[in-house]
């Protein structure tokens, strides 16, 4: 069965079709196609808290080409969320409506403990020891999101205002990093044996070029390597000598120095990045409903 969501984020709008089937009693959501483009709202919105005009119509020719898609493709269902910086936009709630005017798509936003419940309904994930202390973390441009587990049973799931265009931006507060310090420490007990998801795209790539993307697993050695490689590289070098695109090249790099933050804390030796994110979620979510889970 064929499922779309398009994810409306603070760095990118994404577009994805997947197809959703069970076995052994588990459901999963393979990627068909993914289209993403670079809207960057939250460059004008963790500066000047409002979503520029410029940026608005693009966002919208966009959204007008993902809803052309979405009505060839003929999926069962659909979905369309805004995270972060739709969120925090003083023109958000207006641009929803322009959107649903000009676009014909109805966009709702979801706040960030959602996006959290949501990233972690993805059951992709498999833990070596699925029993002990799990905790999900997905970076994005205008916020992360944090969810623990112990034994599948929610123990605190939390979204903080630390993103990597909101630090390109220099509007993350100290206190911010302060209340992220202080949500860790409850879990202090379980410090060195946490089981870890990354989630996003710019850990994604990460472990795609220094990890071992074939086994989903980031060593945190290899996160530090990672960080500092890209650091010794201009933003231009970046785009040039490693290829990576224009707005990815800038974020990587505050979106590893946000994960190191956190595992260095939980003094975990590696990560797990099974490549899945917001919109995985949205279409899982969207296949429980259509059999009434």
């Amino acid at each position: 069965m064929i499922f779309a969501a398009i994810d409306v984020g603070s760095n990118a709008a994404r577009l994805l079709f997947a197809n959703v089937f069970e076995s052994e009693k588990k459901i999963y959501v393979e990627k068909a196609t993914l289209v993403r483009i670079p809207t960057r709202l939250g460059k004008d919105v963790y500066t000047d808290n409002i979503i520029s005009e410029k940026r608005a119509d693009n966002l919208i020719k966009t959204l007008k080409a993902f809803k052309l898609l979405i009505d060839v493709y003929k999926p069962v269902d659909f979905d369309a969320c805004a995270t972060a910086a739709m969120r925090e936009a003083v023109n958000g709630k207006e641009l929803i409506r322009r959107i649903k005017d000009e676009a014909g798509l109805n966009v709702r936003l979801v706040d960030g403990i959602e996006e959290a419940n949501i990233i972690r309904q993805t059951n992709k994930i498999e833990f070596k020891n699925p029993q002990g202390l799990s905790m999900y973390i997905d970076v994005g441009g205008g916020s992360t999101e944090i969810s623990v587990l112990l034994n599948d049973v929610v123990l605190g799931v939390t979204s903080f205002k630390i993103g990597t265009l909101r630090i390109l931006s220099e509007k993350v507060k100290k206190s911010e990093w302060k209340r992220l310090e202080f949500f860790l420490m409850k879990y202090k007990e379980h410090f060195g044996s946490i089981n870890v998801m990354g989630s996003g795209g710019n850990i994604n790539k990460i472990n795609k070029i220094y990890g071992t993307p074939s086994t989903y697993t980031l060593k945190t050695s290899e996160l530090i390597y990672a960080l500092n490689h890209l650091e010794s590289f201009s933003l231009e070098e970046r785009i040039q000598k490693l290829g990576l695109r224009l707005d990815r090249a800038d974020v990587i790099v505050p979106a590893a120095k946000i994960f190191l933050f956190i595992i260095k804390i939980i003094k975990t030796k590696s990560l797990f990045v099974p490549k899945i994110g917001f919109a995985d979620g949205l279409i899982y979510q969207l296949y429980a409903k259509s059999n009434n889970r």
